[in-house]
């Protein structure tokens, strides 16, 4: 038996995700071996509850994966595990699709598995009773394990809303969080400040944890939403040969962390060894076929990484010399000459003759759907065929001369709203953020891409 469960809300900033943060490190500390999972296109959320359980936790996207790829993401990843545990984005019915095919609910009921709504109690009290039977009513299909009622005021508030629970509806109430400010993470940006940069995660795992602890009935929890696994063990992935081996240089530290676990994985299942680097502790880039830079903020690291002389200066030189090299966002604006930002201007790699401005409002937010153009280096997958991604950037790009382009933007924005992916020597740099899925293979590609010039 395997508890599952999929912690939704009636709307954003329910507190969701900090109480899937310390539950998840709850659970894990009482010796379970939990596996968390998070809806949609998102780094920050899925890293700090990988912080909290141990483990890497994994994308469940309708934006880039097919609902068979969703299913298998989530049982192969939850063979033989205790807990499996997905955090939902937005509230349970909300979607961008007007029929909801892609909300918290569609995936709950295409998992199969029961919801835990998070309630914001804030302003409300006997009120909790209708929205919950019409949370019931509003789609009959969803089961619902039970309710936790969260940011509760006092001991006279969370009478009166058990009382409307307990009278009104059939919701079982497994815990009351009351409201506490050490309860919520410093937010930034675009949500958490990233578990990579905080500088009191454990601390704040630690919190969060203890209190869920005291105030949520985990044995209710997990004996409430167990359920038998029915699925077959993953079957094992070939990689390719050792004498294809190429290995790539990722940079992973408090500037840059954002990366899905499985495009990772992809890329050792293609044949590439990871060698991982700090673009502001490490003086020499490693020895590699290929770079990979993900996204980040930078913004928030400046004075450190221009503080980096000789690695900027190395990663210019080999990106001049042809390294195979792919950026993303963070990297992006890592790779271009300056990065300014709060009336401050820090120097970067170069590589880009582009300037970064930072803005207060988001420049590019939300689904991407992109075309090659014909200058395109690594090997195509189908002419013209058009992709899905996502952006997520207050950045916009102030270019210094005239450059080629990978994408063309048919929804998004990119770098100047009809285009993106900077295209020089072997070097790709988006404000894009791909996945790697089977409709869009860019692990593959690249890989293979890296292996060519290796050879060569």
């Amino acid at each position: 038996m395997t508890a599952q469960f999929y912690i939704s809300a009636a709307h954003k900033s329910s507190g969701k995700t900090t109480l899937s943060i310390g539950l998840g490190a709850a659970l894990s500390r009482s010796g379970l071996n939990v596996q968390g999972y998070k809806k949609g296109p998102d780094y920050i959320d899925p890293a700090w509850l990988s912080k909290a359980t141990g483990a890497a936790v994994y994308n469940l996207d309708f934006n880039t994966q097919t609902q068979q790829e969703i299913i298998n993401t989530y049982q192969n990843h939850g063979f033989n595990k205790d807990v499996l545990m997905v955090e939902g984005n937005m509230g349970l019915f909300d979607d961008t699709d007007p029929n909801g095919l892609s909300s918290n609910a569609a995936l709950a009921k295409l998992l199969n598995i029961p919801v835990i709504l998070v309630i914001d109690c804030i302003g409300t009290s006997r009120g909790v009773a209708p929205l919950l039977m019409g949370y019931q009513q509003f789609d009959s299909e969803i089961n619902y394990a039970g309710v936790i009622l969260n940011k509760v005021a006092n001991a006279s508030h969370e009478e009166k809303l058990l009382a409307a629970v307990q009278n009104y509806t059939d919701f079982k109430v497994l815990g009351v969080m009351e409201k506490d400010s050490k309860l919520i993470i410093p937010e930034r940006h675009l949500g958490l400040v990233p578990a990579n940069e905080s500088t009191q995660t454990a601390e704040a795992i630690d919190y969060l944890a203890t209190k869920v602890k005291q105030r949520i009935d985990i044995n209710a929890l997990t004996e409430t939403t167990n359920k038998p696994i029915n699925w077959p063990a993953p079957g094992i992935i070939p990689t390719s040969m050792p004498d294809e081996t190429v290995t790539i240089a990722i940079a992973r530290d408090s500037a840059f962390g954002f990366y899905y676990p499985d495009d990772l994985e992809a890329m050792q299942q293609a044949g590439a060894e990871l060698v991982f680097f700090d673009t502001m502790k490490d003086k020499q880039l490693p020895k590699a076929d290929g770079l990979f830079i993900g996204g980040g903020f930078p913004e928030t690291q400046m004075q450190q990484l221009e503080a980096n002389s000789e690695l900027r200066s190395q990663i210019k030189t080999a990106i001049k010399n042809g390294l195979p090299t792919y950026a993303e966002c963070g990297g992006l604006m890592y790779l271009c000459n300056s990065i300014q930002w709060q009336q401050q201007q820090n120097q970067m790699v170069g590589a880009i003759p582009a300037t970064i401005q930072m803005h207060r409002k988001p420049q590019g937010r939300g689904l991407v759907k992109y075309t090659e153009t014909n200058n395109s280096i690594w090997p195509q997958k189908a002419p013209k065929q058009e992709y899905n991604a996502h952006e997520f950037h207050y950045a916009s790009m102030d270019l210094k001369q005239s450059l080629e382009f990978a994408y063309d933007i048919t929804r998004g924005f990119g770098i100047n709203g009809t285009q993106d992916g900077v295209l020089m020597n072997n070097l790709i740099a988006s404000f894009t953020h791909l996945r790697n899925t089977k409709s869009s293979p860019w692990v593959e590609r690249f890989i293979s891409f890296v292996r060519q010039k290796a050879k060569s």
